[in-house]
This record gives C-alpha cells, structure tokens and sequence, in this order.
C-alpha cells in the first residue's frame, strides 16, 4: 500500500526529474570557506549563498533519494524508508518549484522554504533505523549478513549526506541572525571550548541517565577551559553526548548491584600539534573483541531495541540512554565531517 500511495502522491515527471538530478555531482564546501564567507553576512552574500542552495540542495537530495529507491533485500519497501523516500521527494519539489532567485525577497522566501524541509527531516535517523529494524524482522539474518556490507555503505553515505544537507541549510539560516553572539559566524564557533561543549553534553547525559536509573556516575573533565578553535559546537556535542550516555549506562548497570560507588567516568581534552583530542574513559566492563568489529554498524546495539513500530516518529526526538543502534556509526561521522574520526579502544572487563 506505501509503495503505490507513494506512486499516485508524486508524478512521473517528478520521478524523472529527481533521476536527472541525481546524476549531477554536488559541490564540497569546507569549515573553513563557510567561516570566511559567513564572516560578512551582507545582502549580497546572503543572496549568493541562496543561489547556490537552490542548485545544490536539489542536487543532494535528489541523490540520496534515489538511493533510498535502491536497496538491497527489499529495505526501500519497508514502510519506514518509503516515508523517509516520500520526504526527499517533497523537499526535492519544494525546492525545484521555487524560481529563479534573483533579489532579497524572493531570498527570503527561499530561506523559508529550507527551513521548512530542516524540520520536515528531522527524524530522518530514527525513522531510517526502524526500517532497518523492520528489514531484520522480515528477512532471514543469512540474508541481511550477506547484503550487509552494502546496506552499511549506504547508511554511511546516507547519513554524511543528512549532515551536510543540514549544515547547509543551518549555516544560511543563522546567517540572517541580527544579533549573533562574539565569534559566532553561523553555525560555527570560531573560538568554540571543547570543556564547555562537554560540559554541557554531560549535563545533559548525566540527566537522562538520572531519569532512567535513578542516579547517574561522576563524570569528571581535565582541559584548559581556555583553550578554543573554530568548529561546530552542536556536532562536538552530539558526539561527547552520545559517547558518555553509553559510558554512563555501561557504568550504572554494572555497579547498580554493588556495595561499591560506581567509579567516575573522564573526559581528557588535549591540544596537539594537529589535532584537538577528546578521550572519553569508563569502568563499565568493557566490550568483547568479538563485539567491536559491531559496534559501528547499523544492525548492532548492545542495548534493548526501544523503537516501536506504532510509535508516531513524526513528533519530537524521544531521547533514551540506548538502543537505536545508531549511536556510534553517526558520532563517527560527524567526526569525520570536518575530517577527524572516532575510535573505541575496549579492555573487557575493565572499561573503554
């Protein structure tokens, strides 16, 4: 029924188009060239960064889009990735249908118009994830193991494109702010605190840890506060997020029965040479090493899966301590957005 609601909701010609874009090749922006070119959000600016996304946000989305139309064990006929389709085709419509912009009128009215498709997006991951959960209910697991290379490709590639669509989009909209904060071009810091960004990450862990169990672990942070450098606060938090919360339920379940306080998790950033480091260590036992070569793939979590398939996705973002199984893989990429990447060393029994 999805599959041919989805055929009588969006017209051939739009099909067609959406494969003729879908070829096109997008164009990469760099940290840094967003930073200058954000620096000096004048009308004109304003106007070419919208002129731009006209082209390049349809060429984007109409990629992955067609993608989402070619997967294999059937996981584009899973409800849950045909929603997810029908979304694309929408803002690929929306976007296509906006005329040419050639003044700050019609640039505002763009900006509306991307704004509208940031937020029809927004559970693009957990609606993505049930779909993979409903593929692995349907399909003989010799199956999916033997596809899932593929199938991990990708959501890999899927979700770094999310990320860049998103930044984008972010970045033009925040540009029209007309009282940015200090050093804020958009949505990038130029003088971001990675102690401040996890602290703030910690809070918020340590507080849904707090609701679920009851209590949640110390965590302590070892940095200069002082320290700062250009980058986006949203994705350092995001992944310090992520990485605690699984240190923090790691930690809980395995001392919620003990004598003992549970041991406080740290946090270390470091400034070298070239590189910004952030490690994160725990004493929750640790992950086996015939688990780790899972730990960043899409069809693996170590937690009960919570997703239920009646649940309304299309309201809010219900935050649980784990069990979407995408926690790890999409830290990893926001890590390597900007060209840094995540790594999990594990000593089982003791703790990462």
């Amino acid at each position: 029924m999805a599959a041919k609601k989805a055929i009588e909701t969006f017209s051939k010609s739009l099909i067609e188009e959406v494969h003729k874009w879908g070829c096109f090749k997008q164009t990469g922006v760099s940290l840094r060239y967003m930073m200058d070119f954000g620096s000096k959000p004048t009308s004109k600016n304003l106007l070419i960064s919208a002129q731009f996304l006209h082209k390049e946000l349809a060429i984007r989305i109409a990629r992955r889009a067609v993608e989402l139309e070619r997967l294999p064990c059937d996981l584009s006929q899973k409800p849950a990735v045909l929603k997810v389709r029908d979304w694309y085709l929408d803002s690929f419509r929306d976007i296509r249908s906006f005329s040419e912009i050639k003044n700050m009128n019609d640039e505002k009215e763009f900006t509306e118009v991307i704004k509208a498709i940031k937020v029809r997006h927004n559970n693009v991951v957990p609606t993505m994830a049930l779909g993979v959960q409903q593929l692995k209910k349907d399909v003989d697991p010799k199956i999916i193991n033997q596809d899932f290379v593929e199938i991990h490709q990708f959501l890999d590639r899927f979700y770094m494109s999310r990320i860049g669509i998103r930044m984008l989009i972010g970045q033009h909209v925040e540009l029209h702010s007309p009282n940015p904060p200090p050093h804020v071009v958009g949505y990038i810091h130029t003088r971001m605190s990675p102690v401040e960004v996890a602290r703030n990450a910690v809070d918020d862990a340590r507080s849904i840890c707090s609701r679920q169990y009851g209590s949640a672990p110390d965590v302590h942070i070892y940095g200069d506060p002082d320290f700062t450098f250009p980058y986006v606060p949203a994705h350092l938090h995001l992944m310090v997020f992520e990485l605690v919360k699984n240190s923090l339920r790691a930690v809980e379940e395995r001392y919620m029965n003990s004598d003992k306080d549970p041991p406080p998790i740290r946090i270390i950033v470091a400034d070298g040479l070239e590189d910004v480091t952030i490690k994160i260590s725990d004493e929750g036992g640790g992950i086996p090493r015939s688990g780790l070569r899972k730990i960043f793939t899409y069809l693996y979590s170590t937690a009960r899966n919570p997703l239920d398939e009646h649940a309304d996705l299309g309201v809010g973002d219900n935050v649980t301590m784990a069990g979407y199984g995408y926690g790890l893989p999409i830290s990893r990429l926001y890590a390597r957005y900007f060209g840094g990447d995540l790594q999990i060393i594990s000593m089982e029994n003791y703790g990462e």
